[in-house]
């Protein structure tokens, strides 16, 4: 019996998390606790909102003036169900800024992709689906394109840049994962994983994986959980200092900054 309660189900961004700093994860997941908003991930939730948008549109109509156009009444929706990311911005030049920021790229979409020539499957598509080990994967698509012979594409938006090769296992695991889910979901091995990053100059990378890979994706997928099943029994959530230390809400709680973990919640 674990001595913490677990989540039911495993998702992209939670492996994620493990992978990054189990004791990340923790907090996160079992503790929940809270997280100051930023302006990097309210902008990616507003871009994905508008390019979401953007498909239910006529394909005619879908042009980069009309996807700018969406910015607004989507930040409008996003404020009022969130009111208090309005503290993120000191005053309303600020705020400008960020929305132009938002609009820069919905317009490098287009420099990316021809949307007026696609007709998405799926958008935001919600996956829940369980292993043969019994393991449970949930996760949210962005993007899923058929085409007429049955090939499928998963696609995922990235608002920031294209990493470096060397530093782009994050997103390539994530959309693997994705890959995985529909496999198991439709039976069959998608024929593209494409990641859109829109920040910077742009960039689209892809893979065209095989049965194989996505075996091994599995398996590493649940070796995690099972990483995760252990340190859920013994307690033993270890910290991972890294860069990434910087951006984190929870310093003054990691033994790493000479903090001290809350108690665990009990089952």
């Amino acid at each position: 019996m674990t001595t913490a309660p677990l989540p039911s189900a495993l998702s992209p961004s939670r492996a994620s998390d493990f992978l990054q700093c189990p004791l990340l994860f923790r907090f996160r997941t079992i503790d929940r606790l809270p997280e100051a908003p930023s302006a990097a991930a309210l902008r990616g939730t507003l871009v994905h909102a508008c390019l979401e948008r953007l498909f239910e549109l006529p394909a005619e109509t879908r042009t980069p003036r009309t996807a700018v156009g969406l910015v607004e009444p989507q930040w409008q929706q996003l404020r009022s169900k969130r009111p208090e990311v309005e503290e993120l911005f000191t005053d309303e030049d600020e705020r400008e800024e960020w929305l132009e920021s938002a609009r820069t790229l919905v317009r490098r979409y287009f420099e990316l992709e021809s949307p007026g020539n696609l007709e998405p499957r799926h958008r935001e598509m919600r996956l829940e689906v369980s292993l043969p080990t019994g393991l449970r994967l949930r996760g949210y698509v962005d993007r899923l394109d058929v085409a007429p012979g049955g090939r499928i594409r998963v696609v995922d938006y990235k608002t920031g840049k294209s990493p470096h090769p060397r530093f782009e296992d994050k997103a390539k695991f994530q959309i693997f994962f994705y890959a995985v889910m529909i496999w198991r979901d439709l039976g069959v091995v998608p024929s593209r994983l494409q990641l859109v990053y829109l920040g910077g100059n742009g960039a689209v990378r892809w893979y065209d994986p095989t049965e194989e890979e996505l075996l091994a994706a599995e398996a590493e997928i649940s070796d995690i959980w099972s990483r995760i099943e252990e340190a859920g029994r013994t307690g033993q959530w270890t910290p991972k200092r890294s860069k990434l230390c910087d951006w984190c809400d929870h310093q003054a709680l990691c033994p790493e900054f000479g903090g001290t973990p809350p108690p665990l919640p009990v089952r």
